[in-house]
Protein backbone atom coordinates (compact mmCIF):
# COMPACT_ATOMS: atom_id res chain seq x y z
CA UNK A 1 0.00 0.00 0.00
CA UNK A 2 1.25 3.55 -0.70
CA UNK A 3 2.55 5.07 2.39
CA UNK A 4 0.33 8.19 2.00
CA UNK A 5 -2.77 6.06 2.07
CA UNK A 6 -1.82 5.16 5.50
CA UNK A 7 -1.51 8.49 6.63
CA UNK A 8 1.11 7.40 8.78
CA UNK A 9 1.83 11.72 9.06
CA UNK A 10 -1.51 12.64 7.46
CA UNK A 11 0.46 15.37 5.56
CA UNK A 12 -2.48 15.37 3.13
CA UNK A 13 -5.69 15.40 4.66
CA UNK A 14 -8.68 14.51 1.86
CA UNK A 15 -11.13 17.93 1.72
CA UNK A 16 -14.35 18.24 3.21
CA UNK A 17 -17.93 18.51 2.15
CA UNK A 18 -19.75 21.34 2.58
CA UNK A 19 -23.63 21.96 2.10
CA UNK A 20 -24.63 25.66 1.15
CA UNK A 21 -28.02 25.81 1.13
CA UNK A 22 -30.61 28.78 1.81
CA UNK A 23 -31.33 28.25 5.38
CA UNK A 24 -28.43 26.24 6.79
CA UNK A 25 -24.53 25.01 6.15
CA UNK A 26 -23.53 21.47 6.97
CA UNK A 27 -20.21 19.86 7.14
CA UNK A 28 -18.89 16.46 6.95
CA UNK A 29 -14.57 15.60 6.80
CA UNK A 30 -14.71 11.63 6.34
CA UNK A 31 -10.62 10.20 6.98
CA UNK A 32 -9.92 6.86 5.41
CA UNK A 33 -7.18 4.18 6.42
CA UNK A 34 -7.01 1.27 3.84
CA UNK A 35 -10.57 0.31 3.60
CA UNK A 36 -11.90 1.78 6.61
CA UNK A 37 -13.58 5.05 6.89
CA UNK A 38 -14.73 7.11 9.67
CA UNK A 39 -16.62 10.53 10.33
CA UNK A 40 -13.44 13.21 11.90
CA UNK A 41 -15.94 16.24 11.99
CA UNK A 42 -19.40 17.04 11.15
CA UNK A 43 -21.58 19.99 11.99
CA UNK A 44 -24.45 22.17 11.02
CA UNK A 45 -25.06 26.08 11.46
CA UNK A 46 -28.83 27.65 10.60
CA UNK A 47 -28.68 30.78 8.08
CA UNK A 48 -30.75 33.63 8.83
CA UNK A 49 -34.01 33.62 5.66
CA UNK A 50 -32.75 36.26 3.15
CA UNK A 51 -28.53 35.49 3.27
CA UNK A 52 -29.20 33.17 0.83
CA UNK A 53 -32.52 33.34 -1.71
CA UNK A 54 -33.31 30.37 -4.34
CA UNK A 55 -29.64 29.67 -4.45
CA UNK A 56 -28.28 32.67 -4.73
CA UNK A 57 -25.97 34.93 -2.23
CA UNK A 58 -27.51 37.88 -1.23
CA UNK A 59 -25.49 38.69 1.93
CA UNK A 60 -21.71 37.72 1.33
CA UNK A 61 -20.49 38.79 4.44
CA UNK A 62 -23.23 36.80 6.60
CA UNK A 63 -22.51 33.94 4.86
CA UNK A 64 -18.55 33.88 5.36
CA UNK A 65 -19.29 34.14 8.74
CA UNK A 66 -21.42 31.29 9.43
CA UNK A 67 -19.04 29.28 7.03
CA UNK A 68 -16.23 30.81 10.34
CA UNK A 69 -18.54 30.36 12.59
CA UNK A 70 -19.40 26.28 11.36
CA UNK A 71 -15.56 25.64 11.16
CA UNK A 72 -15.27 26.28 14.32
CA UNK A 73 -18.20 24.66 15.94
CA UNK A 74 -17.56 21.16 14.23
CA UNK A 75 -16.33 18.14 16.18
CA UNK A 76 -15.53 15.95 17.64
CA UNK A 77 -12.32 17.32 15.52
CA UNK A 78 -11.42 19.90 13.92
CA UNK A 79 -11.50 20.31 10.36
CA UNK A 80 -7.53 20.19 9.62
CA UNK A 81 -7.82 20.79 5.83
CA UNK A 82 -8.29 24.25 4.30
CA UNK A 83 -9.33 22.48 0.80
CA UNK A 84 -13.60 22.29 0.47
CA UNK A 85 -16.00 20.41 -2.23
CA UNK A 86 -18.72 22.74 -1.92
CA UNK A 87 -22.19 21.81 -3.43
CA UNK A 88 -23.97 24.10 -5.85
CA UNK A 89 -27.99 25.05 -6.08
CA UNK A 90 -30.23 23.00 -7.72
CA UNK A 91 -32.62 25.47 -8.87
CA UNK A 92 -29.44 27.27 -10.83
CA UNK A 93 -27.63 23.84 -12.47
CA UNK A 94 -28.73 22.20 -15.69
CA UNK A 95 -28.15 18.21 -16.25
CA UNK A 96 -28.41 16.46 -19.20
CA UNK A 97 -28.35 13.29 -21.08
CA UNK A 98 -27.56 13.63 -24.50
CA UNK A 99 -27.04 11.23 -27.34
CA UNK A 100 -23.91 11.33 -29.65
CA UNK A 101 -22.69 9.15 -32.49
CA UNK A 102 -19.91 7.02 -31.08
CA UNK A 103 -16.75 9.46 -31.45
CA UNK A 104 -13.08 10.23 -29.85
CA UNK A 105 -13.15 12.12 -26.49
CA UNK A 106 -11.38 15.58 -28.21
CA UNK A 107 -14.16 14.85 -30.83
CA UNK A 108 -16.91 14.84 -27.84
CA UNK A 109 -15.53 18.06 -26.16
CA UNK A 110 -16.21 20.33 -29.38
CA UNK A 111 -19.70 18.30 -30.05
CA UNK A 112 -20.96 19.09 -26.44
CA UNK A 113 -20.52 23.05 -26.80
CA UNK A 114 -22.75 22.34 -30.00
CA UNK A 115 -25.51 20.42 -27.50
CA UNK A 116 -25.28 23.08 -24.62
CA UNK A 117 -26.33 25.74 -27.00
CA UNK A 118 -29.11 24.03 -28.05
CA UNK A 119 -30.21 22.92 -24.58
CA UNK A 120 -29.97 25.40 -22.05
CA UNK A 121 -31.03 28.37 -21.48
CA UNK A 122 -27.79 30.28 -21.20
CA UNK A 123 -25.36 30.58 -23.74
CA UNK A 124 -22.03 29.13 -23.58
CA UNK A 125 -19.72 32.32 -22.42
CA UNK A 126 -22.60 32.46 -18.91
CA UNK A 127 -21.96 28.66 -17.68
CA UNK A 128 -19.33 26.55 -16.29
CA UNK A 129 -20.38 22.95 -17.92
CA UNK A 130 -18.65 19.17 -17.63
CA UNK A 131 -19.31 16.22 -19.18
CA UNK A 132 -18.64 12.52 -18.66
CA UNK A 133 -19.09 9.98 -21.03
CA UNK A 134 -21.64 7.41 -19.51
CA UNK A 135 -20.84 3.71 -19.40
CA UNK A 136 -24.59 2.77 -19.79
CA UNK A 137 -25.40 2.89 -23.30
CA UNK A 138 -29.85 4.30 -22.66
CA UNK A 139 -30.66 4.73 -26.54
CA UNK A 140 -29.69 0.59 -27.00
CA UNK A 141 -27.97 2.08 -30.28
CA UNK A 142 -24.63 0.42 -31.03
CA UNK A 143 -23.37 3.55 -32.60
CA UNK A 144 -24.82 5.57 -30.00
CA UNK A 145 -22.63 6.89 -26.84
CA UNK A 146 -24.51 8.57 -24.04
CA UNK A 147 -23.04 11.81 -22.79
CA UNK A 148 -24.05 13.24 -18.81
CA UNK A 149 -23.63 17.01 -19.37
CA UNK A 150 -23.77 19.42 -16.11
CA UNK A 151 -23.79 23.26 -16.31
CA UNK A 152 -23.88 25.97 -13.89
CA UNK A 153 -24.49 29.82 -14.51
CA UNK A 154 -20.65 31.61 -13.86
CA UNK A 155 -22.41 33.93 -11.48
CA UNK A 156 -23.40 31.45 -9.01
CA UNK A 157 -19.95 29.51 -9.23
CA UNK A 158 -18.02 33.20 -8.60
CA UNK A 159 -20.32 33.46 -6.07
CA UNK A 160 -19.69 30.66 -3.99
CA UNK A 161 -16.42 30.47 -5.13
CA UNK A 162 -15.33 34.04 -3.80
CA UNK A 163 -17.63 33.52 -0.41
CA UNK A 164 -15.56 30.36 0.54
CA UNK A 165 -12.13 32.07 -0.40
CA UNK A 166 -12.79 34.84 1.88
CA UNK A 167 -13.43 32.32 4.77
CA UNK A 168 -10.11 30.89 3.86
CA UNK A 169 -10.91 27.58 2.05
CA UNK A 170 -9.55 26.35 -1.01
CA UNK A 171 -12.16 25.32 -3.12
CA UNK A 172 -10.98 22.71 -4.84
CA UNK A 173 -14.51 21.46 -6.34
CA UNK A 174 -17.89 22.20 -6.46
CA UNK A 175 -21.14 19.75 -7.34
CA UNK A 176 -24.42 20.37 -7.74
CA UNK A 177 -26.67 18.56 -4.50
CA UNK A 178 -28.07 15.71 -6.88
CA UNK A 179 -24.85 14.31 -8.14
CA UNK A 180 -23.56 14.60 -4.25
CA UNK A 181 -26.61 12.76 -3.26
CA UNK A 182 -26.70 10.33 -6.09
CA UNK A 183 -23.63 9.72 -4.41
CA UNK A 184 -23.83 9.21 -0.88
CA UNK A 185 -27.41 7.70 -1.07
CA UNK A 186 -27.27 5.02 -3.74
CA UNK A 187 -25.42 1.53 -3.56
CA UNK A 188 -22.67 1.18 -6.23
CA UNK A 189 -23.79 -2.13 -6.37
CA UNK A 190 -27.37 -1.92 -7.72
CA UNK A 191 -26.48 -0.79 -11.21
CA UNK A 192 -29.42 -1.50 -13.04
CA UNK A 193 -31.91 -0.41 -10.24
CA UNK A 194 -34.29 3.23 -10.80
CA UNK A 195 -33.98 5.28 -8.09
CA UNK A 196 -36.17 8.61 -7.55
CA UNK A 197 -34.73 10.70 -4.65
CA UNK A 198 -36.81 12.63 -2.88
CA UNK A 199 -35.30 15.71 -1.47
CA UNK A 200 -37.31 17.78 1.17
CA UNK A 201 -35.81 21.46 2.28
CA UNK A 202 -36.51 23.97 4.04
CA UNK A 203 -37.41 25.52 0.58
CA UNK A 204 -37.87 23.46 -1.70
CA UNK A 205 -38.01 20.08 -2.60
CA UNK A 206 -36.30 18.29 -5.38
CA UNK A 207 -36.57 15.25 -7.67
CA UNK A 208 -33.30 13.15 -9.04
CA UNK A 209 -34.00 10.10 -11.27
CA UNK A 210 -31.10 7.83 -11.50
CA UNK A 211 -30.15 4.47 -13.11
CA UNK A 212 -27.69 2.76 -10.56
CA UNK A 213 -25.79 5.99 -9.47
CA UNK A 214 -25.68 7.93 -13.01
CA UNK A 215 -28.68 10.81 -12.30
CA UNK A 216 -30.76 11.03 -15.88
CA UNK A 217 -33.13 13.61 -14.51
CA UNK A 218 -33.52 15.92 -11.90
CA UNK A 219 -36.23 18.64 -11.26
CA UNK A 220 -37.17 20.97 -7.93
CA UNK A 221 -40.68 22.40 -7.01
CA UNK A 222 -41.48 25.33 -4.67
CA UNK A 223 -42.74 22.88 -1.98
CA UNK A 224 -41.40 22.42 1.69
CA UNK A 225 -41.37 21.55 4.85
CA UNK A 226 -41.31 25.18 6.08
CA UNK A 227 -44.44 24.89 3.59
CA UNK A 228 -46.29 22.09 5.93
CA UNK A 229 -45.58 24.22 9.26
CA UNK A 230 -47.21 27.44 7.75
CA UNK A 231 -50.21 24.96 6.94
CA UNK A 232 -50.36 23.55 10.74
CA UNK A 233 -49.97 27.25 12.24
CA UNK A 234 -52.81 28.96 9.62
CA UNK A 235 -55.14 25.92 10.93
CA UNK A 236 -54.48 25.82 13.58
CA UNK A 237 -53.89 29.17 14.31
CA UNK A 238 -51.03 29.13 16.18
CA UNK A 239 -47.57 30.74 15.70
CA UNK A 240 -45.08 29.67 13.30
CA UNK A 241 -42.80 28.23 15.78
CA UNK A 242 -45.41 26.70 18.05
CA UNK A 243 -46.46 24.93 14.36
CA UNK A 244 -42.83 23.68 14.20
CA UNK A 245 -42.08 22.33 17.41
CA UNK A 246 -45.90 20.66 17.36
CA UNK A 247 -44.59 18.74 13.55
CA UNK A 248 -41.53 17.88 15.59
CA UNK A 249 -43.02 16.40 18.37
CA UNK A 250 -45.68 14.35 17.11
CA UNK A 251 -45.43 14.20 13.34
CA UNK A 252 -48.61 13.93 11.59
CA UNK A 253 -50.28 12.70 14.17
CA UNK A 254 -52.68 9.75 13.76
CA UNK A 255 -53.01 8.34 10.01
CA UNK A 256 -55.96 6.34 10.67
CA UNK A 257 -58.09 8.83 12.69
CA UNK A 258 -57.25 11.71 10.89
CA UNK A 259 -55.20 14.14 13.49
CA UNK A 260 -55.64 17.78 13.52
CA UNK A 261 -51.63 17.72 12.19
CA UNK A 262 -52.63 15.74 9.41
CA UNK A 263 -56.20 17.50 8.22
CA UNK A 264 -53.78 20.83 7.73
CA UNK A 265 -50.68 19.67 6.47
CA UNK A 266 -52.87 17.49 4.02
CA UNK A 267 -53.16 19.89 1.11
CA UNK A 268 -49.17 20.75 1.08
CA UNK A 269 -48.24 16.92 1.00
CA UNK A 270 -51.08 15.94 -1.89
CA UNK A 271 -49.39 18.42 -3.56
CA UNK A 272 -46.04 17.08 -3.31
CA UNK A 273 -47.33 13.61 -4.10
CA UNK A 274 -48.69 15.02 -7.09
CA UNK A 275 -45.41 16.55 -7.87
CA UNK A 276 -43.88 12.87 -7.90
CA UNK A 277 -45.98 11.25 -10.08
CA UNK A 278 -45.79 13.90 -12.31
CA UNK A 279 -41.77 14.14 -12.44
CA UNK A 280 -42.31 10.09 -12.70
CA UNK A 281 -44.99 9.92 -15.78
CA UNK A 282 -42.52 12.49 -17.34
CA UNK A 283 -39.28 10.56 -16.97
CA UNK A 284 -41.01 6.94 -17.95
CA UNK A 285 -43.36 8.39 -20.95
CA UNK A 286 -40.74 11.25 -22.28
CA UNK A 287 -37.13 10.21 -21.62
CA UNK A 288 -37.97 6.38 -21.10
CA UNK A 289 -34.37 5.35 -20.26
CA UNK A 290 -36.03 2.51 -17.91
CA UNK A 291 -39.18 0.97 -17.61
CA UNK A 292 -39.64 1.78 -14.58
CA UNK A 293 -39.02 3.39 -11.19
CA UNK A 294 -37.56 0.77 -8.77
CA UNK A 295 -37.51 2.38 -5.48
CA UNK A 296 -38.31 6.05 -3.93
CA UNK A 297 -36.19 7.58 -1.14
CA UNK A 298 -36.58 10.21 0.83
CA UNK A 299 -34.04 12.72 2.12
CA UNK A 300 -33.65 16.26 3.64
CA UNK A 301 -34.42 17.89 6.92
CA UNK A 302 -38.36 17.50 5.83
CA UNK A 303 -38.11 13.84 5.25
CA UNK A 304 -37.91 13.35 9.33
CA UNK A 305 -41.81 14.14 9.66
CA UNK A 306 -42.84 11.43 11.67
CA UNK A 307 -45.45 9.51 9.76
CA UNK A 308 -44.16 11.00 6.55
CA UNK A 309 -42.79 7.57 4.91
CA UNK A 310 -46.21 5.43 5.88
CA UNK A 311 -48.51 8.62 4.34
CA UNK A 312 -46.64 8.80 1.28
CA UNK A 313 -46.29 4.97 0.78
CA UNK A 314 -50.33 4.46 0.95
CA UNK A 315 -50.94 7.89 -0.98
CA UNK A 316 -48.20 6.69 -4.21
CA UNK A 317 -48.97 2.94 -3.34
CA UNK A 318 -45.47 2.57 -4.11
CA UNK A 319 -42.56 1.26 -1.53
CA UNK A 320 -41.18 4.05 -0.08
CA UNK A 321 -37.93 4.12 2.74
CA UNK A 322 -35.82 6.44 4.36
CA UNK A 323 -32.26 7.46 2.43
CA UNK A 324 -29.35 5.31 3.92
CA UNK A 325 -26.46 8.16 3.19
CA UNK A 326 -23.74 5.38 4.80
CA UNK A 327 -24.62 2.80 2.40
CA UNK A 328 -20.34 3.72 0.54
CA UNK A 329 -19.10 4.67 3.38
CA UNK A 330 -16.77 2.28 4.80
CA UNK A 331 -17.60 2.26 8.83
CA UNK A 332 -17.27 -1.51 8.68
CA UNK A 333 -19.21 -2.66 12.43
CA UNK A 334 -18.85 1.20 13.42
CA UNK A 335 -21.76 3.75 14.28
CA UNK A 336 -21.69 6.37 12.40
CA UNK A 337 -21.32 9.52 14.65
CA UNK A 338 -24.00 11.21 13.20
CA UNK A 339 -27.64 9.49 14.35
CA UNK A 340 -30.12 8.25 12.06
CA UNK A 341 -32.83 10.86 12.28
CA UNK A 342 -29.87 13.43 11.08
CA UNK A 343 -28.08 11.40 8.73
CA UNK A 344 -30.72 12.06 5.93
CA UNK A 345 -30.07 15.55 6.66
CA UNK A 346 -26.39 15.42 5.65
CA UNK A 347 -26.80 13.42 2.40
CA UNK A 348 -25.53 15.95 0.19
CA UNK A 349 -22.23 16.67 2.56
CA UNK A 350 -21.56 12.96 3.28
CA UNK A 351 -21.49 13.07 -0.78
CA UNK A 352 -19.46 15.93 -1.75
CA UNK A 353 -16.77 14.57 2.00
CA UNK A 354 -16.70 11.10 -0.34
CA UNK A 355 -15.97 12.41 -3.33
CA UNK A 356 -12.75 14.49 -1.43
CA UNK A 357 -11.98 10.41 -0.11
CA UNK A 358 -11.90 9.73 -3.76
CA UNK A 359 -10.17 12.43 -5.14
CA UNK A 360 -7.20 11.67 -2.27
CA UNK A 361 -7.39 8.07 -2.82
CA UNK A 362 -6.15 9.00 -6.76
CA UNK A 363 -3.84 11.35 -5.67
CA UNK A 364 -2.40 8.98 -3.27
Amino acid sequence: MNILRKKIFDLFPSSFGLDLSDLSIKAVWLDRVGTHDSVESFGSVPLAFGNVVDGEIINAEAVKSAVMSLLEKVGPKKIRTRQVICSLPETKAFLRIITLPKMEAEEVKEAIKWEIEANIPLTLDQVYYDWQILDINLTQEKAKMNVLVVAVARSVVDQFATVLESAGLEVVGLETESIAQARSLLPEKHEKNTTLIVDIGDRRTSFLIAIGSTPCFTSSVPLSSQMITEAISKEMKISFDEAEAIKIKHGLGSLALKSPILKAAEPVLENMAVEIEKSIDFYLNNLGYSSAIDAIVLCGGGSNMNGLLPYMTKRLGRTVEFGNPWVNVGLGREIPLIDRNRSVQYSTAIGLALRGLDEYEDFA
